[in-house]
């Protein structure tokens, strides 16, 4: 594998807090040397070198809530599908949510994950493991077996258990596993019927509503869960302003939780949905504009940990329904980070926080030898012009579904290449 030396770069590395002017260096797939520091490294011969003219250069992201259809449903993703639009999106490295058709709740189901994604995916392909068999919410799975196969988390997915016995076990087996479990907080009763955020605009429309309470009780006891078995806790995908408050007292007690949001909900609010527009039905649903501020001063100020695409492919035939028949959920993969810049250059969150949540926290957080641009580690790695406008167009997406909430958006930044462990995966 030959070097490569990227020259004139703006070095984003929140491992190492640099945002600086610099140089990377590459050699058999791990980085030699990142940084201001770098400029005096000399090229070995034969390397590729690259004039980045101040593009920026971050660790690549990695996402850890991303739904794929394989097995089960390979016509909405497939793990090689899911690959390739991540590469296009900066995306290295992705956490795969159980469920699937199987479930993800064996052995077998883990080992066939790596598998596939050593045969055809592009990124590191990372699977979560479901804490309960089928999803259930009733009998939980080998945690031990799991864990030594490769799952790097245990989580329901789409479901939040509702069994508070089951959900204290959980946390207790993870702790001793030391794994942490990732929940979606939503309560299947007080939420069962809604289909977006509950209140004017949803009278309005005639829709029923989902109350933020629908996700604020059942976050609330989970944290007091996590506070009693001293586990490892993570709200995977927060929506609004109540669960950043709850978030924020948990930490301060010093409970050992973390928090992620979709860049969904840091961009657009309720009113996007517009006349039923049903690739903006998402769960949990788009809140009003002062939970989405609420959100973005929450990632701002380190309340919330990372950003996720929460990457949800549905077909044809589950997206063009009425809005309440429709399925939750949008694709994301390949907008993450462009829709993540809209923060940057609104000066909302600064580029070296934004580089932070959507690769070092989620890193550290799963344990996963990715998010830094230290000498040494692999060289999985997002080259991006921060300043290149673009539209989104459904032609040009690599996921095999198309149901983008950003679909004709326009944005000002955009991935020119993407780097796997020193390989090129994708190039503008």
């Amino acid at each position: 594998m030959s070097a490569i030396l990227f020259e004139n770069a703006r070095i984003v590395d929140p491992s190492r807090g640099l945002d600086e002017t610099g140089s990377l260096l590459i050699e058999n797939g791990k980085i030699v040397a990142a940084g201001s520091e770098a400029r005096n490294q000399g090229a070995p011969e034969g390397a590729e070198i690259v004039d980045l003219d101040g593009k920026a250069v971050m660790p690549g992201l990695v996402d850890s809530r991303v739904f794929i259809g394989e097995p089960g449903a390979e016509h909405r993703e497939t793990i090689a599908s899911a690959s390739r639009a991540a590469a296009a999106g900066g995306v290295t490295s992705i956490i795969m949510m159980p469920d699937t058709d199987p479930v993800i709740d064996d052995v077998a189901l883990v080992e066939f994950v790596k598998r596939t994604a050593r045969d055809t995916a592009i990124v590191n392909v990372h699977p979560a493991a479901a804490i309960t068999k089928g999803l259930h919410g009733e009998e939980m799975t080998e945690f031990g077996l799991l864990r030594a196969a490769g799952a790097v988390a245990f989580t329901e997915g789409r479901n939040t258990i509702a069994n508070t016995q089951i959900m204290r076990r959980a946390l207790t087996y993870a702790r001793d596993f030391n794994a942490v479990i990732a929940c979606e907080t939503r309560d299947p009763f007080l939420g069962a019927n809604g289909v977006m955020n509950e209140g004017l605009f949803a009278s309005w429309l005639g829709l029923s509503g989902t109350p933020r309470e629908a996700e604020v009780i059942p976050l609330e006891r989970d944290l007091r869960l996590a506070a009693l078995t001293r586990s490892r806790y993570h709200a995977a995908q927060l929506s609004c302003a109540m669960s950043a408050d709850a978030m924020r007292r948990a930490k301060d007690l010093g409970t050992n939780v973390t928090a992620g949001v979709s860049i969904n909900h840091l961009s657009l609010n309720e009113n996007d949905i517009g006349e039923f527009r049903t690739f903006f039905r998402l769960s949990p649903p788009l809140r009003g504009e002062e939970d989405r501020l609420a959100m973005v001063e929450a990632v701002k100020n380190g309340t919330i940990d990372i950003v996720v695409s929460a990457h949800d492919p549905q077909d044809v035939d589950t997206k063009r329904l009425p809005f309440s028949d429709a399925e939750a959920g949008a694709i994301g993969l390949e907008t993450l980070l462009a829709a993540a810049l809209r923060l940057y250059h609104n000066d909302s969150i600064p580029l070296l926080r934004l580089a932070e949540v959507l690769s070092t926290a989620p890193a550290k957080i799963f344990g996963l030898d990715a998010g830094t641009l230290k000498p040494g580690a692999s060289a999985d790695i997002a080259i991006v012009d921060l300043e290149e406008p673009w539209v989104v167009r459904e032609e040009d997406l690599h996921s095999r579904s198309k149901n983008s909430c950003f679909e004709s958006a326009r944005f000002q930044g955009r991935v020119v290449r993407t780097i796997v462990a020193g390989k090129t995966v994708y190039s503008a």
